[in-house]
């Protein structure tokens, strides 16, 4: 045999060999799904509720308009520290000032007045003293002049005499006595005008002193709404110029987030939080939640969900949470945008799996996995509810195939989350690809491959 017929037969034998190895390996291979794996380990686990807003102080005021007029200076600055009383801003006094000089020259005129009519019905009284004493002594010479002319000791004019005296008196007295009631009715009159005066000045003399603005509360200047020129008016929610300044007192600062619907649940007031602020990366600030809030917000308004109508519409919901920061820091100014992390459970030496484990199965594909189970006994639609219902579990990896194993799950770690039961420390479990998991199969075999995925796979997990 020629020595090319030899090489020739050789080629032939060899590739009749590789072709059977081949064909053995493909066979082998089918149905081998490649996973990534992870194992059941025991760790603390806290769970977490991160939520985004912004830092603002617990106390602050807005001050308002009280009055109208026009700014002539402002004395405070944003960002300036004040304390309670100390002056913010000057409105033009001019009209104001002599409402109040007017006012005051009024009183004094009442005043005048009031003492005047004092002094008149005191007169008046003293005239009643004096025609009372004439009228007794009238009284006395009438009825002795009764009994004179009784006696026919006096004449008859001399009796009349008498009596038309004492009728006199008697008149007098009346007379003096309605000169009283109106003396005193004057002297009312006057005290009323002075009540009057003096009510209209403590009127007069408050618009004065708003005319001069102080802080209602210690803080900082944190916004100033107003220019020196420009023309305040009072406080109306939304009007221009009804809203001068926010005074701060950062002296007790919040992290006031909105926490998803879905998360508020668990959260409750004293459970601590790490806060971060933006504007001062690579550092966490240690608070605890003062505040949950009872009523849900909507999240595109803003509004809380009552105050609007929103039946039959589907729209995200939030709730307002506050976080006091424990140790905050001088630097810190309302409005700086701020994320907390809220840990609403922790547990020491839990059994874990990592989240993305989890998987889930209709109790007809784990039935068909062991060969169709029979729904002897139940009736149909017994039968078709139990076949479509999810079932929670992870697939562990045993005998180079995946088993599912329902599992029973606990708090939610940041990556990790609590077995309660189904898995054992150290069971070895399918953890991705995230396509691999979302088609495995109960029983299939499976290869292991733990290296890391290329970035064509991680963009194809990502899009999935």
């Amino acid at each position: 045999m020629k020595t090319w017929q030899k090489i020739g037969i050789g080629v032939g034998v060899a590739a009749v060999l590789g072709g059977i190895a081949w064909f053995s390996i493909v066979k082998q291979n089918e149905g081998v799904i490649t996973v990534q794996t992870g194992q059941v380990v025991r760790q603390d686990l806290t769970s977490i509720v991160t939520a985004s807003g912004e830092i603002r102080p617990k106390n602050y005021t807005n001050v308002l308009g009280e009055g109208l007029g026009k700014i002539t200076d402002i004395d405070v600055k944003e960002g300036d520290t004040v304390k309670k009383g100390d002056v913010l801003l000057h409105l033009e006094n001019i009209q104001p000032g002599a409402d109040v000089q007017a006012q005051q020259a009024s009183i004094d005129a009442a005043v005048a007045g009031v003492q005047a009519a004092g002094a008149n019905f005191d007169a008046a009284v003293a005239t009643v003293a004096q025609r009372q004493s004439d009228l007794d002594k009238a009284k006395l010479d009438w009825q002795r002049g009764q009994l004179l002319y009784k006696e026919q000791l006096i004449a008859k004019q001399e009796y009349d005499t008498d009596k038309a005296t004492y009728d006199s008196a008697v008149a007098a007295l009346t007379s003096a006595q309605d000169q009283v009631d109106q003396m005193r009715a004057a002297r009312e009159q006057a005290r009323s005008n002075l009540a009057q005066n003096r009510a209209e000045l403590r009127h007069t003399a408050d618009v004065l002193a708003k005319t001069t603005y102080t802080a209602p509360i210690s803080g900082i200047i944190s916004y100033i709404a107003v220019r020196v020129g420009e023309n305040v008016v009072p406080g109306i929610q939304g009007t221009a110029g009804s809203s001068i300044l926010t005074i701060s007192d950062m002296s007790v600062v919040t992290a006031e987030v909105m926490v998803d619907e879905t998360d508020i649940v668990s959260v409750k007031n004293g459970q601590p939080a790490d806060v971060s602020i933006d504007a001062i990366p690579d550092k966490t600030f240690r608070g605890h939640v003062t505040e949950v809030g009872e009523l849900a917000i909507l999240r595109t308004s803003g509004n809380a969900s009552m105050s609007e109508v929103t039946a039959n519409v589907q729209e995200a919901r939030d709730f307002k949470v506050v976080v006091t920061l424990d140790n905050p820091p001088s630097s810190l100014r309302p409005g700086l945008s701020a994320t907390a992390k809220i840990q609403t459970a922790s547990k020491t030496n839990v059994l874990t799996i990592p989240i993305q484990a989890l998987a889930e199965r209709s109790q007809k594909e784990l039935d068909e996995a062991k060969n169709g189970t029979s729904t002897t006994n139940v009736t149909l639609a017994a039968a078709n509810d139990a076949a479509s219902k999810d079932i929670q579990g992870v697939f562990v990896i045993r005998a180079g195939k995946a088993q599912f194993v329902p599992v029973q799950t606990g708090i939610t770690g940041v990556a990790n989350i609590e077995v309660t039961s189904g898995l054992q420390e150290g069971d070895t479990i399918v953890t991705g690809s995230f396509k691999a998991l979302r088609s495995l199969k109960p029983g299939t075999s499976v290869k292991i491959d733990n290296s890391a995925p290329s970035l064509d796979e991680t963009s194809s997990t990502s899009s999935s």
